[in-house]
């Protein structure tokens, strides 16, 4: 049945009620970084993970499960709201922005019913937290701290999975790098394979970590009555996993095990061991866990549960989203059914692999890179450093590596047609405010919040610029309306879809909006004569310092500069002058714009 304010307010209460009275599960996450599906208990038997393959013998697989977003930030923002990021406003890596008044994160409801929550320790929110989210989140939470008898609700994250943790070599290791399995579009290196391994070691690691949790709840004789979860916070850790929407960033799988004390929670037909191909996502998690403790999720919150007294049907598609990655500016929206992954391109300007400095640390990236950049590689593993197709479709049950893109194929024109209306259908539903300039994300919700702005038509009228954006990515000739159209950010689409189609929005040049010259700027610098290309830069320059014109047009117009490539030497004065580090942003976000300085500072002076 649909979830109303009132019928909320009195499962709550009820909830509330019943403090001292009916018992209710404790429930356990046990999560970590970085990886997807690759445990032996989801059938990969080159991973060993004894510890979680036994906790998945007693438990239920969802071998479909997304993490929403290929990224920690935006995924973890996902789960803690049980709303779709792009909603919220904090799709973008490491971004901040606030709730509305009243939106509460998930523990609090659990609080308010009586549970002690903890988590130990990783947040990485991008949403401002409200008060009173745990009784404790730092490194020594543990349900060991609550009170008697009092019911609880712990996470704890395993960090040895991180991307970061695959540099670190060991001279021994579990896995030998020649029996990796690469994905087709990794070139088959002896690095290559190292990381792979490394990966899977680090994997390995993790779960004896993840037993010694489980030890613990036995050892403190709350097995019996504890609810586990486990599950990765995205896809791999390696390049074209990690930040990328395809089903190999968003694939994580979920283990949920139910003692028998509480098997009635459970969903019918639940079997210890089995696998689900039920199509969960994070956006779920929240409502699942209040249906679990007998509350039922808030009229806010955007997803289904699936477990416990409240679960609701299943829905027909899985959904994902990428925007910033650190530096980068991208744009890209996911949709999945239980076969076929759909991705719509909004920049297909870009290359997949624009140089997010943190991602080039591994040696992966950096061999694939200069295999490329050497012409020493073919296709697929070419498609990662070139520019984008508007739409991708991909068959998983033919090709697991997403690397066969059928969507001009003319026998999938329904299934292109179908998932296609699905993503805008939820778009349209959850208000997406990614089509807005990151700026203009908080400029135009100053006062409020971003998904407050995102449902008033009147600062975001969603409709017209989300066809802006659809008209700027596809084939067809732009509508010359867009470019004077009175919201600035259709006329960003208009300057981004004359610069996919390279041309030169000369009219905007001068555009009031600072989002639009940066634009306009770009295609003027790499598509007109020699002399454009010396006033784009100066533009550029203009707009690049993050004093004068904030972090978010800053990053705009020092991506604009680097993809100028040699033309824009002449701003060196500029970028030298600029401070490493933008002390006037928000700290999640500050030094993002210190690393495109110093990228542009080393490509210049080589």
């Amino acid at each position: 049945m649909p979830v109303t304010r009132r019928s909320f307010a009195a499962s709550l209460a009820a909830a509330s009620a019943a403090r001292g009275a009916a018992p209710r599960p404790n429930i356990l996450w046990i999560t970590c970084e970085d990886i997807g599906p690759q445990l032996g208990a989801c059938g990969d038997s080159y991973s060993v993970t004894p510890q979680l393959d036994r906790l998945a013998a007693r438990g239920q697989i969802y071998m479909n499960a997304w993490s929403n977003a290929p990224v920690c930030a935006p995924a973890r923002t996902t789960i803690i709201s049980g709303m779709y990021a792009p909603s919220t406003g904090g799709e973008h890596m490491r971004s901040m922005v606030p709730l509305p008044a009243g939106f509460k994160m998930f523990p609090q409801f659990l609080r308010e019913a009586g549970y002690y929550c903890s988590n130990n320790n990783k947040e990485d929110y991008n949403l401002v937290k409200p008060p009173g989210v745990w009784d404790d989140s730092s490194t020594n939470g543990h349900w060991r701290n609550r009170a008697k008898g009092q019911p609880f609700f712990s996470i704890f994250n395993i960090l040895d999975t991180h991307e970061g943790q695959i540099r670190s070599r060991k001279l021994t290791g579990v896995h030998d790098p020649a029996e990796v399995r690469v994905p087709a579009y990794h070139p088959d290196t002896p690095e290559v394979r190292r990381d792979w391994a490394q990966y899977y070691d680090n994997i390995t690691t993790m779960d004896g970590k993840a037993g010694k949790i489980l030890a613990d709840l036995e050892a403190d004789g709350l097995a019996s009555d504890t609810i586990v979860f486990f599950y990765g916070d995205h896809g791999s850790g390696m390049p074209r996993s990690k930040r990328y929407p395809y089903n190999s960033g968003l694939n994580v799988s979920i283990f949920v095990a139910f003692p028998e004390k509480w098997r009635h929670l459970a969903p019918p037909g639940y079997k210890a061991g089995a696998k689900s191909d039920r199509l969960v996502g994070f956006v779920d998690l929240a409502p699942t866990v209040l249906s679990l403790a007998g509350i039922q999720a808030a009229p806010y919150h955007q997803g289904q549960a699936f477990l416990g007294q409240y679960t609701q049907p299943e829905r027909p598609f899985n959904y994902g989203f990428r925007g910033r990655m650190d530096e980068r500016y991208d744009m890209m929206r996911t949709v999945r059914d239980k076969r076929y992954v759909y991705i719509r391109n909004y920049m297909p300007h870009r290359i997949y692999g624009q140089h997010v400095g943190y991602m080039f640390e591994t040696a992966t990236t950096r061999i694939w890179k200069k295999l490329y950049d050497a012409g020493k590689l073919k296709p697929p593993q070419t498609y990662f450093w070139e520019t984008k197709p508007p739409e991708e479709l991909y068959d998983l049950e033919t090709d697991r590596d997403e690397t066969r893109n059928l969507a001009a194929r003319p026998e999938h024109r329904a299934t292109l047609e179908r998932l296609r209306q699905a993503q805008r259908g939820l778009a349209a539903q959850v208000r997406d405010v990614g089509f807005l300039p990151e700026g203009e994300i908080l400029s135009r919700s100053r006062g409020s919040s971003p998904y407050e702005m995102g449902h008033d038509d009147a600062r975001y009228p969603m409709r017209k610029i989300a066809a802006a954006a659809e008209a700027a990515a596809s084939a067809e000739p732009l509508p010359p309306a867009l470019f004077t159209d009175p919201d600035s950010a259709v006329r960003y689409w208009a300057a981004t879809g004359s610069l996919i189609r390279r041309t030169v929005p000369r009219a905007l040049l001068a555009d009031p909006s600072p989002y639009v010259r940066v634009v306009a700027a770009e295609a003027l610098g790499r598509y007109g004569s020699e002399d454009d290309a010396k006033k784009a830069v100066a533009m550029l320059a203009e707009l690049a310092p993050p004093d004068k014109n904030g972090a978010f047009v800053s990053m705009m117009a020092l991506n604009a500069l680097d993809y100028l490539g040699a033309k824009a030497k002449s701003a060196l004065p500029v970028i030298e002058s600029m401070a490493r580090e933008d002390k006037s942003a928000e700290a999640r976000y500050r030094g993002y714009v210190a690393n495109l300085v110093k990228k542009l500072l080393a490509d210049w002076k080589s």
